[in-house]
């Protein structure tokens, strides 16, 4: 019985179409991972570019106030005015190094009339209650802030927080509160205020340079849709197998095994060379 005619039988036709729905999955997850690792790789290009870049503007970073270009992600950005400390606000949930934590926003109100949300830091959670020991004070009066400009954060749904705290840096919601004149394309992570405080959360750290495992992954689902034909192919042939012992009576071969040593013919040469010496 010849490949082709098992292979057309009903059952066949019904594995094969197993095997094609399977290999267009993988090749869909093998897409989706590449897709993510040119976002991954993008990110990094963003970091690379932007993060050590010499201050600008609000105006030159964020033109249009409530939509960010992501390319400028990053960016360091100049900005004056003085803080709204009654405003002061803990995103909740911000584990660092393993160890769980808050960070303190708090709106900068510029002479413009803008107001720019300003994550100042990262403080750890409390030895005795859920909520920072202590929350440095933001400074009072005229200050001068450079903070490198991130993209506002969605809602959690579910996720709700306590009075003074927030369950995510949702600027719309921010805005909902404070009114609006607050800048809703982006908020700006804290690196200098000048002057100086005393004291002040501890600052972010620098973002890590890692494009992850996607180019991996998405050679393996690639490979995976592959090993499927392959599986069908072998499949196909035992099934050839089995009706031909079927139809001749003879059994069905042993597959054969690789010899790792020498051969019975070169192990007996071998003896005759050595008595020949």
């Amino acid at each position: 019985m010849s490949i082709w005619k098992v292979a057309a039988s009903r059952r066949w036709l019904g594995y094969l179409a197993v095997t094609v729905v399977f290999a267009i999955v993988c090749s869909l997850l093998g897409v989706w991972q590449w897709n993510r690792r040119e976002e991954a790789v993008a990110a990094i290009e963003r970091i690379e570019n932007n993060y050590d870049a010499a201050p600008v503007t609000l105006d030159e970073a964020l033109p249009d106030r409530d939509e960010l270009d992501a390319d400028v992600e990053w960016q360091p950005v100049a900005v004056s005015g003085e803080y709204l400390v009654d405003e002061q606000l803990l995103v909740r949930a911000r584990p660092r190094a393993g160890q769980p934590g808050f960070e303190v926003i708090v709106p900068l109100l510029t002479p413009a009339g803008d107001i720019v949300i300003v994550n100042r830091g990262w403080l750890p959670v409390g030895s005795s209650q859920d909520s920072p020991d202590v929350v440095p004070a933001a400074p009072t009066g005229p200050i001068e802030v450079i903070g490198r400009i991130r993209p506002g954060e969605p809602t959690i749904p579910g996720r709700g927080a306590p009075e003074g705290q927030i369950a995510t840096i949702h600027l719309p919601t921010i805005s909902d509160d404070l009114g609006d004149d607050v800048v809703e394309g982006a908020y700006l992570q804290l690196d200098t205020e000048t002057p100086a405080p005393a004291t002040r959360p501890q600052a972010a750290l620098r973002p890590i340079i890692d494009e992850g495992p996607h180019l991996s992954y998405t050679f393996q689902w690639y490979l995976f849709a592959i090993l499927g034909f392959i599986g069908f192919g072998w499949a196909i042939r035992q099934e050839i197998r089995i009706q031909r012992s079927d139809e001749t009576g003879e059994p069905i071969p042993a597959p054969k095994r690789r010899r790792s040593g020498p051969t019975d013919d070169e192990e007996e040469d071998a003896l005759l060379d050595a008595r020949a010496r």
